[in-house]
C-alpha cells in the first residue's frame, strides 16, 4: 500500500480520510441520472450532501444545482473533499465542518440533501426535524446505503473478515462492524420507519443491483477507510496482515473478485 500522510485531527474517521478518498467506491450512474430526471435538478437550487466524507455525492450532482455544501465533522475528510472537487474541476460545491447536531444552524435553504452511508451515525429523529426547517416546500431527503464490506456476502468477503479478526484484539474482533454509530445503539427502528413518522413521511424505495469489481489493493485501502482504526491497531504487523490478505484472496479468488451489490435508496418527500 502507498503511504498516507499522518493523521492530524482526533475524531471518529480521523486518519481516515486519504483512505477514504481513493479507496470507497463510487455511486452507480443511474442511480445519479434517476435523481436528477424525478426530481428535475436543471442547474439550479442548492443541494446539501450531509455527512459527506470525500464528496462521493456532493461532487457528481453539483452540476446539476446551481450550489452544493458537503458537510463533514471531520476536517481531514473535507481537506480531501475539496481536492477531489478541484481534480474534477468542480467549482460549485462548499465545504462546511459540521454534523446533523449542529443543524438548521446558518446553512441556507435546500432543494435536496442527500446522504450517503451516514445516516446511521446520526441522531435520526433530530436530524429529520433539523432538515424540515431547511429543506424548501417541494425538496426531497435522499438516503443511499449499501452494504459493502462490512456486511459480508461472498466467501473471498468473508475470507477477508476472518482475517481481519485473527489480528484484531479480542473484544474489537467481535463488535459490531460499525462501531460508534448512533442509530443502532438507541433505535432498532429501519431508515424507512424512521422517514415514515418524520415531517418526510411519502417514502420511495429504489434498489440497485450490480456486480463491483475489487482488487486487493482496493480492498486493504477500504478496510483502511473505516472508523475502525486498523492502522493503528496492527501497528508493527500491518505488512503481515496486508501479505496475508493478498495471499488468501489469491487462493479463493484466483479469477478476480466481484461483489454483488445491492445499493438501497429511498427518497422521502412531505405529504
Amino acid at each position: 500500500m502507498t503511504e498516507s500522510p499522518r493523521a492530524s485531527s482526533n475524531g471518529l474517521f480521523a486518519g481516515t480520510a486519504w483512505h477514504y478518498a481513493r479507496y470507497r467506491p463510487n455511486y452507480p450512474q443511474p442511480f445519479f441520472d434517476d435523481l436528477v430526471e424525478r426530481f428535475h435538478l436543471d442547474g439550479t437550487g442548492r443541494l446539501l450532501d450531509l455527512g459527506c466524507g470525500t464528496g462521493q455525492l456532493a461532487i457528481p450532482l453539483a452540476a446539476h444545482v446551481a450550489e452544493a455544501v458537503g458537510m463533514d465533522p471531520e476536517p481531514e475528510m473535507l481537506v480531501e473533499a475539496a481536492r477531489c472537487a478541484q481534480a474534477a474541476r468542480v467549482t460549485n460545491v462548499f465545504w462546511e465542518q459540521g454534523g446533523s447536531a449542529d443543524l438548521p444552524g446558518e446553512f441556507g435553504r435546500f432543494q435536496m440533501v442527500v446522504m450517503g452511508r451516514s445516516f446511521h451515525w446520526m441522531d435520526r429523529k433530530h436530524a429529520l426535524m433539523a432538515l424540515d426547517a431547511m429543506i424548501e416546500k417541494n425538496g426531497a431527503v435522499v438516503l443511499a446505503n449499501d452494504s459493502c464490506l462490512v456486511r459480508p456476502t461472498t466467501t473471498w468477503q468473508k475470507s477477508v473478515e476472518d482475517i481481519q479478526h485473527r489480528y484484531l484484539p479480542t473484544e474489537l474482533a467481535s463488535a459490531d462492524p460499525l462501531p460508534g454509530r448512533v442509530s443502532s445503539a438507541v433505535d432498532y427502528q429501519t431508515h424507512e420507519q424512521v422517514l415514515s413518522h418524520s415531517p418526510f413521511s411519502q417514502v420511495v424505495r429504489s434498489v440497485y443491483e450490480f456486480d463491483r469489481p475489487w482488487t486487493t489493493e482496493q480492498v486493504i485501502g477500504y478496510l483502511y477507510s473505516t472508523s475502525l482504526p486498523l492502522r493503528q491497531l496492527l501497528g508493527d504487523r500491518r505488512a503481515e496482515f496486508e501479505q496475508d490478505v493478498a495471499d488468501t484472496l489469491r487462493a479463493v479468488e484466483p479469477d478476480g473478485l466481484i461483489e454483488p451489490v445491492k445499493l438501497e435508496v429511498l427518497t422521502a418527500t412531505r405529504p
